[in-house]
């Protein structure tokens, strides 16, 4: 340990938690042998004899210091930000060498070298803080808004949540709204910010000067997500402001905090932030790795920004659900008993439409591209129907029946992605006569590179040790849908391959579209039909 801090950064960090105090104190020493500081609010319902091992464990280092009053933390409630000035407070009275003050959460951990963090602040005068107009953005997506400031919130929601909401409708029936305070503009954002010395000085001499606007935050709900963005954006001019938070942090479709584990750790250090939260309390290979980086001097970070999308396509595999009973005006709804219907399925698009065109030349049967997945396939004007892809795949029998008495034919062919399963399952269960032609390409990782940037799972930034974890998954996607499709059954279909020759190829294509040899033989030869 002991890395010397470069340049003239120093950081101050607000440590707010209440658990796990051999965490906090492997965490405290990792930052104060980097040369930073630490001050560190523990809260006050939390277990004594914990609290008792920080004193023990970091009471003389001199880079830590404590609250001078713990307060019971509450979620939502202004306790939250409280405690957050009685640690701010005393971190700016022990630390004068501090130029930021960094806040974190016992959950955080590092995921850059403290060298390249201190760099980063030196970089640019700039305080980081989300700072959204309240009002007019959509930082807030659900539950109160406005109701958060124009009306007193003295009750926990989640501990006491008939008085909560009882308090609400009480003040709402007598009118009593209030009004914000005429010279602030309230702002909204993640209570995760990073702020020079002289803006955390001008908040603390404002909060001295106007315990009128304490007084208000003192009752509004969630004020740990307006209090420090408005004073922030009231005392700092704006271009001294970059509005984002330097602790990556994601939350589930659920609503809820994601968690890191040992595997993420290329994922977490490729992101442009210095923090992350939360790491998983069993991750100690992560912790360790993370603990090691931040005493490091590494400063070349290839940083990007695609987290949240590699983050989701790599836990979410085997979420994709599958509807197993069609709508009832689905069920309702055919094709005709006299059609046929052909579905090219192939994961590489160009291939599929190379096929379509040459199919069309040699059998004469209409086909369009795909109409299932591409909102700008070419398909006629029918009625409003074929407008988006939402409207497409809700209607999927209707349009394809329209689409057979549009062009006045019995049969039709069209190209789906290997990943609409329930697609051919729709269709499949018809009582028209559908076939399944799954055309299986090969896929080197070059195809599967471009296919990562192509959906947004990576940027020309992702590392390269990113991308190769990537690899892995994405192939075993591939194979994964063409394994649900033969699993499924069905009772035609059929399957060509980029590996066979053309001569295997036309066998198949001559049996599909009952075409003579010569003609299904011209088609398995398209010239560059499985080129990428």
């Amino acid at each position: 340990m002991g890395l010397v801090v470069s340049g003239m950064a120093k950081i101050a960090f607000i440590l707010l938690c209440h658990k796990d105090a051999p965490a906090i104190i492997n965490q405290a020493e990792r930052l104060t042998a980097a040369g930073d500081f630490v001050a560190i609010h523990f809260d006050a319902r939390a277990n004594p004899a914990e609290y008792a091992k920080l004193t023990e464990a970091l009471g003389a280092n001199p880079g830590v210091v404590f609250a001078k009053r713990r307060i019971k933390c509450g979620w939502g409630e202004w306790s939250l930000v409280q405690a957050t000035l009685n640690a701010v407070e005393a971190a700016e009275e022990a630390f004068p060498k501090a130029t930021h003050f960094y806040m974190l959460s016992g959950d955080c951990m590092s995921i850059k070298s403290g060298a390249y963090a201190h760099r980063f602040l030196e970089a640019a005068d700039k305080d980081y803080i989300e700072s959204f107009d309240f009002f007019t953005s959509d930082w807030i997506k659900t539950g109160f808004k406005g109701e958060r400031l124009h009306y007193r919130h003295w009750f926990n929601e989640r501990t006491h949540k008939r008085l909560f909401y009882a308090s609400f409708e009480l003040q709402k029936s007598l009118g009593l709204q209030r009004a914000v305070p005429e010279d602030l503009q309230i702002m909204i954002g993640s209570q995760w910010w990073c702020l020079r010395r002289r803006t955390i000085e001008a908040v603390l001499e404002f909060c001295r000067k106007r315990p009128d606007v304490v007084r208000f935050f003192r009752t509004t709900w969630i004020p740990d997500e307006t209090f420090f963005q408005t004073l922030v954006r009231h005392l700092v001019a704006d271009k001294e402001i970059e509005s984002r938070t330097l602790t990556f942090k994601m939350f589930s479709d659920y609503g809820m905090p994601v968690t890191f584990y040992n595997d993420q750790y290329d994922l977490l250090i490729s992101q442009d932030y210095l923090f992350a939260r939360k790491i998983s309390a069993e991750a100690t290979l992560l912790k360790e790795r993370l603990g090691a980086l931040w005493a490091s001097d590494r400063v070349d970070f290839a940083v990007s920004t695609e987290g949240e999308k590699l983050h989701s396509f790599l836990t979410e595999r085997g979420r994709v659900g599958r509807r197993f009973a069609p709508r009832f005006w689905e069920r309702e709804a055919t094709m005709g008993t006299d059609r046929d219907l052909y579905m090219l399925v192939c994961k590489k698009w160009h291939v599929a439409k190379r096929l379509l065109h040459a199919a069309e030349n040699q059998t004469g049967v209409r086909g369009i591209e795909y109409l299932f997945d591409e909102e700008s396939c070419a398909i006629p004007h029918l009625g409003g129907l074929e407008r988006t892809l939402e409207k497409r795949n809700r209607h999927r029998r209707a349009l394809v029946r329209m689409l057979f008495d549009y062009y006045a034919t019995d049969r039709l062919m069209i190209c789906i992605d290997p990943s609409s399963i329930d697609l051919m399952q729709d269709f499949m269960s018809d009582r028209a006569n559908a076939r399944i032609i799954e055309v299986q390409c090969v896929f080197d990782d070059q195809y599967l590179i471009g296919h990562a940037h192509r959906v947004g799972l990576a940027t020309v930034d992702t590392p390269d040790e990113v991308i190769s974890r990537m690899m892995p998954t994405l192939r075993h996607e591939f194979a994964h849908e063409s394994t649900r499709i033969r699993e499924a059954e069905f009772p035609r279909y059929y399957r060509i391959r980029e590996e066979r020759g053309a001569d295997d190829n036309a066998a198949v294509l001559s049996e599909v579209f009952g075409i003579a040899p010569d003609q299904a033989l011209a088609i398995a030869q398209t010239p560059h039909l499985f080129a990428d």
